[in-house]
């Protein structure tokens, strides 16, 4: 299992200070969260692939029903070029009311379902070049010679992680397209359950994978979640249980962080894996 850690607020300058750090405890990933209006996730990316050499980076996550797709290829291109190849894209449709509606974003969730994939088509056919076309509902693209940019460094593609919402067979064949699932499971009353999966639940789901999943390219399964990094073992107790089930990164994340001086301590503290 792979370690990352995501900001859960701070500018771009904290974004670079903070991946640096990332990287010197040992951690495997840094992300930053993409608002409707706030600080810019790929300006901060950037800056952190500036301070570092080795740790993935990526957005959680970006909600493609408000990107232009031709934008999106671009910067992520653009920052895997920078970063010799350390881009990972999460997307899904976002949370409608993190400011969809204050803004014009469309918030019903059919259409954002309908942009999302449009969007991911057309983000992955401009990454492998040109002559690319394409014909939708929503988007229609014409094949450019205009100032073509350089390709991703990653192929066949930058890793691109999808949120499932287990058990829909329709969100989650759309994650299988991709290369990694970031689940959201739904409750009884057919909503997103607030607390996470268990680690039986993403056993289930990696059985679920296996048995779908076309591909024979390697798939992530990306769990999300807060350890304490005081107790290494306490921390381990609460990973290993789901490196076990089948997911490979976890994603360490202190949304309801009260200062980033305790964000800032709890990076300094390492990966919650036993200490050697």
């Amino acid at each position: 299992m792979k370690f990352g850690f995501v900001l859960p607020k701070g500018d771009a300058r904290t974004a670079a200070e903070f991946a640096y750090q990332v990287e010197l405890a040992g951690w495997d990933g840094f992300f930053v969260w993409e608002p409707v209006w706030g600080v810019d996730a790929w300006v901060s990316l950037a800056a952190a692939a500036m301070r570092t050499e080795r740790i993935r980076l990526g957005t959680m996550i970006t909600p493609v029903s408000r990107m232009r797709p031709w934008k999106l290829a671009s910067e992520t291109a653009t920052l895997d070029n920078l970063s010799n190849g350390r881009v990972i894209l999460s997307v899904g449709l976002g949370a409608p009311d993190t400011g969809f509606a204050a803004f014009g974003e469309v918030t019903d969730r059919k259409t954002r379902a309908e942009l999302l994939d449009e969007g991911l088509e057309i983000v992955t056919g401009l990454w492998g070049g040109q002559p690319f076309r394409y014909s939708g509902e929503h988007y229609q693209v014409q094949e450019t010679d205009f100032q073509l940019p350089p390709p991703p460094v990653q192929q066949p593609r930058i890793p691109i992680w999808v949120v499932g919402a287990w058990p829909r067979l329709k969100s989650m064949q759309r994650a299988l397209r991709y290369d990694g699932l970031l689940p959201a499971i739904m409750g009884a009353d057919g909503k997103v359950r607030m607390s996470p999966a268990t680690s039986a639940e993403i056993r289930t789901i990696k059985a679920f994978i296996e048995a779908n999943r076309s591909e024979t390219s390697p798939y992530d399964i990306v769990v999300e979640g807060e350890t304490p990094g005081k107790d290494r073992s306490q921390a381990a107790e609460i990973t290993q249980p789901y490196a076990e089930a089948g997911a490979t990164w976890w994603i360490e994340a202190m949304w309801t962080a009260s200062s980033l001086e305790s964000v800032l301590e709890r990076i300094k503290q390492g990966p919650p894996v036993e200490s050697t």
